[in-house]
């Protein structure tokens, strides 16, 4: 039998190498077409988007192409591996923006770590793009990129490993909170990690309602104190406590949130929590406690993994085909605070109609046939409603769309 890695790398090198192509979209079999394609025809379009730059989303394919962009300083679970080593994970992403949304993405991967000149890079691409997608860029850099990025374009720039992670925990939290009985102001938390990832959660759980001073944050040095020197994103969180390691905060905590790595929860810390814990163990492949160990001391857990080889995937695809499919669609300018919400209400509503739900659903699967309509119009309309859409869409015309458009998926 096959072991994982040879799979995987027959699977990426069988046939043509890779995983994405380009695909030509107009007639090119005669004289006539070609002349239109590109010389002299092409010229017309070209005389139009230099007129009114907004009919490049009419003439061109830019209202359809995202660009997958990173620099390879902190892929997946392997770190900082360079940006041509990140590759195989960029196409994979594009890969899920076509096959869950019908999406055209270009991965490309720039070997540049310093911050200002790579918002400079990404900023002059920004012609080609109707969404730039930033992935698998290491903290604190990736907070001043995506800062400035945001500040200096006016298309969508979204960093998944910070938002789409918060998304959809946020979704799964809604749901494991209404299944054990909680009030969400009142829920202590505790937070293992303090990179990217980490920050974009807290801050989503305080628009959820979490109230500050119940969430304790941990890093790899202990609990953030402010008798502690921290950076300025990290300060944010800092608690006035003598407590100093992750343990000395576990006594009743109702959540458990690891974005870290492996291993660093105990069982000794989950028998502290109070009762029906909620235990999000996110580092990947290897959870901060698996699950199995987690219910051997507390059998009423509620438990997600980043692994889908357990229930409650909390997987970033879960939101980003459909916050890019809303944005481009809808012309925004940003993928903002309000989309991001709507994504979390629907993607918990959506699993909670489910007739799975239950402490092992707590949020949809990803190849759940409901998401590209259910969720992607919550997104368009808060789009509109929160003034970042240059297009309003009709809902349940949009809707209809997006039905005719799944029909044509992979």
């Amino acid at each position: 039998m096959k072991s994982l890695e040879q799979n995987a790398l027959e699977y990426h090198s069988h046939g043509q190498p890779g995983k994405i192509a380009i695909q030509v979209t107009k007639a090119v079999g005669s004289q006539a077409d070609l002349s239109l394609a590109y010389s002299p025809g092409v010229a017309v379009p070209c005389i139009e988007i230099h007129k009114n730059p907004a009919k490049a989303y009419e003439y061109t394919a830019k209202g359809n192409l995202v660009g997958v962009i990173t620099n390879g300083t902190a892929v997946l679970g392997l770190g900082d591996i360079g940006a041509l080593a990140g590759k195989p994970v960029m196409e994979g992403k594009s890969v899920l923006f076509k096959k869950f949304a019908g999406i055209d993405a270009f991965d490309i991967e720039i070997d540049e770590t310093d911050p200002e000149k790579l918002v400079d890079i990404i900023a002059a691409l920004h012609p080609t793009f109707g969404g730039i997608n930033l992935e698998d860029i290491k903290a604190p850099e990736c907070f001043f990129i995506e800062h400035h990025l945001r500040d200096r374009l006016s298309i969508p720039v979204f960093h998944d490993d910070q938002h789409g992670t918060a998304i959809v925990v946020g979704a799964g939290l809604l749901n494991a909170v209404q299944l054990t009985g909680r009030d969400i102001t009142k829920l202590k938390v505790v937070c293992s990690g303090a990179g990217a990832a980490a920050m974009a959660c807290l801050d989503l759980l305080l628009d959820l309602g979490v109230q500050r001073e119940n969430i304790f944050v941990c890093d790899s040095r202990g609990v953030l104190t402010t008798n502690r020197e921290l950076t300025k994103e990290k300060r944010a969180w800092a608690q006035n406590t003598d407590a100093k390691t992750m343990s000395d905060v576990m006594h009743m905590a109702d959540m458990f949130l690891g974005v870290s790595g492996p291993g660093l929860l105990k069982q000794d810390d989950v028998k502290k929590m109070a009762a029906k814990p909620i235990v999000f163990a996110l580092a990947n492949p290897e959870p901060e406690l698996r699950p199995e160990l987690v219910r051997e001391v507390a059998p009423d857990a509620i438990v997600a993994t980043g692994r889908s080889d357990y229930p409650n995937q909390i997987n970033n695809a879960l939101c980003f085909p459909y916050l890019f499919r809303a944005a481009l669609d809808s012309a925004a300018t940003n993928i903002n605070q309000p989309m991001k919400l709507a994504c979390v209400e629907a993607l918990a509503a959506m699993a909670r109609s489910d007739e799975h739900f239950g402490r092992d659903y707590i949020v949809p699967t990803l190849l759940d046939k409901r998401l590209l309509t259910g969720v992607t119009p919550k997104i368009a309309t808060a789009a509109h409603e929160s003034g970042v859409a240059r297009k309003h869409l009709n809902e349940e015309e949009y809707r209809a769309q997006l039905e005719a458009l799944a029909k044509t998926l992979l």
